[in-house]
C-alpha cells in the first residue's frame, strides 16, 4: 500500500514501483479472468487503496511499454528528458559564450563563428562540463576586458 500521509506532508502519495507493478498485475490478471475491461482497475485500485487514476495511467503504460498501445515508452520518455536537458545547458553554454565574444565595446571579436563539439559519441560527459568551461572562460575573459583571439 501506498505510503500513508503525515502532518504536514503533501497530500500526494508516492508509490515504489512494486507497488505500481503489482497493481498492473493484479488489473490484468482480473481482466483475464473475468474477461471484461471494464470496472477491474476501479476494482483493484479499491481493494488496493490506491487513487483509481493513478492504476489507470500504470495499466495504460504499462500497455504502451509492452508494445500493446501505441504512445511514448517509458525508455524513450526518459531519453528524451536527458536529451532536452542537454539541449538548455548547451544553449546556455552558447548564450554564455555570446555574450564573452561581444566583449566590453559591444562588438563581436572578429566576426568568426564559435563551433562546439562534444566528444565520446555517447554525449554524457560533454553538456555539464562544456557549461562549466563555457562560464569559467567567459568570467575570466569578462574579467580581462577584452577577448583572446
Amino acid at each position: 500500500m501506498g505510503s500513508k500521509r503525515m502532518p504536514g506532508k503533501p497530500t500526494t502519495r508516492r508509490y515504489s514501483q512494486a507497488e505500481k507493478d503489482q497493481a498492473v498485475r493484479l488489473v490484468r490478471q482480473l481482466q483475464a479472468e473475468t474477461g471484461k475491461k471494464h470496472g477491474a482497475i476501479q476494482r483493484v485500485a479499491a481493494q488496493l487503496d490506491y487513487g483509481v487514476e493513478s492504476v489507470r495511467t500504470w495499466v495504460k503504460q504499462a500497455s504502451i511499454d509492452a508494445g500493446e498501445a501505441p504512445g511514448t515508452t517509458s525508455e524513450d520518455a526518459a531519453r528524451i528528458k536527458e536529451l532536452e536537458q542537454e539541449n538548455r545547458e548547451l544553449r546556455r553554454a552558447n548564450a554564455i559564450l555570446k555574450s564573452a565574444s561581444l566583449g566590453s565595446t559591444g562588438q563581436r571579436n572578429g566576426g568568426g563563428l564559435l563551433v562546439l563539439t562534444l566528444g565520446g559519441g555517447d554525449g554524457q560527459a560533454g553538456a555539464s562540463g562544456l557549461v562549466r568551461r563555457a562560464e569559467e572562460r567567459a568570467l575570466g575573459t569578462l574579467a580581462r576586458g577584452r577577448v583572446d583571439q
